[in-house]
């Protein structure tokens, strides 16, 4: 008999019920706090109440659990020393899309090797927030697979829907029903419109498909996202973290309805993907600052304990520790000189 069904597909292997590693990996008591509190003082942010500044800073992606925990005991007393002015939370990526192919994350390969351990990816994700968490430590990342959230969204303060999936109608029904505060980044052709809608549509209730915690198929119904906000991230057309692309994206947000303050992405089109040029537009965003701008409510930093990056190799132990293996990274020792500049700026505006 001929068959019409999964002509394509040459394996399917159980994934472990989210409620499961729920289980087995507990959010409670401290690493609550850590969350919570977060997500409450990015929620101010945003809405003006709080003057300080909201920073997403770290690796472009985890490829090494144990270089994400020692990046994050050098980023904490950074956050403490300047939670006057800042509110540092660590980008913790493990979801990374691509344009055509490459390594997609430590959750859908863990080992680096091509073997789709998915379940130990989860699992290596989940591990790794809760540790941040329970230190004080609070972590972005970008929600790519729609079944992820489900696994590690409750450990998550400020998310990221990206410029190649802000105008996916799965990611738009995803967001309406994220719990915390998320950035919509413009299209890789550097317009906002796109994102805009994005934000304007997760703000509304939905009805779609999706899993519960017991991983069952299941319709899910949400209230709406009401704290989405724009990142400005450059694109094909040039950068657009100067001042009057400020304005311009601010207008736009204001004629929508929307929560008018923007979020400056220092890499990608903005650094004409020139991961040394982060620390010019940090610079041009922090004199913004100093000169009374209020518009921009937070900055981006692709940033790891050595700079630059490198390829993922077969022998995975000739990689360089605490190297990013995607998008090239400032160092931690630069990364902490932007740091004291723009919490400086932050101080002289308030």
């Amino acid at each position: 008999m001929t068959s019409t069904s999964d002509l394509h597909v040459v394996e399917t292997r159980p994934l472990i019920p989210p409620y499961q590693l729920h289980k087995e990996l507990i959010l409670e008591g401290p690493s609550i706090v850590t969350v919570t509190q977060t997500r409450e003082n990015i929620k101010s942010i945003l809405q003006g109440i709080d003057e300080r500044l909201l920073v997403i800073v770290g690796p472009c992606s985890v490829h090494d659990v144990q270089a994400a925990r020692d990046y994050a005991c050098r980023l904490l007393p950074l956050r403490k020393q300047y939670a006057g002015q800042l509110e540092i939370v660590m980008r913790v990526y493990f979801e990374k899309p691509r344009t055509t192919i490459g390594w997609k994350g430590l959750i859908n390969d863990p080992h680096l090797d091509g073997t789709y351990d998915i379940n130990t990816g989860l699992r290596l994700a989940r591990e790794l927030l809760l540790d941040l968490a329970q230190e004080g430590m609070p972590a972005a990342t970008e929600l790519l697979d729609p079944v992820v959230p489900q696994y590690i969204a409750d450990l998550i303060s400020w998310t990221a829907i990206g410029a190649r999936t802000t105008e996916s109608q799965t990611h738009r029904e995803m967001a309406s029903g994220l719990s915390m505060p998320i950035g919509y980044k413009n299209s890789t052709d550097g317009s906002t419109s796109i994102a805009i809608n994005a934000m304007e549509a997760a703000s509304k209730s939905h009805h779609f498909l999706g899993i519960n915690l017991h991983g069952q198929v299941s319709i899910v119904t949400t209230t709406g996202n009401p704290d989405g906000h724009l990142v400005l991230r450059g694109g094909n057309s040039g950068p657009n973290y100067h001042s009057e692309a400020v304005t311009q994206a601010v207008q736009a947000l204001s004629s929508s309805c929307l929560p008018s303050k923007v979020m400056v992405d220092c890499s990608h089109g903005n650094s004409s993907k020139d991961y040394r040029r982060q620390g010019e537009v940090l610079l041009k965003v922090a004199e913004q600052i100093r000169n009374g701008s209020r518009d921009i409510m937070g900055v981006m930093l692709e940033s790891h304990l050595v700079e630059g990056n490198q390829p993922v190799t077969e022998n995975i132990s000739d990689l360089t520790y605490g190297k990013s293996v995607t998008d090239a990274c400032i160092n931690i020792e630069r990364t902490a000189e932007l740091l004291g500049e723009l919490a400086e700026a932050v101080a002289f505006r308030q």
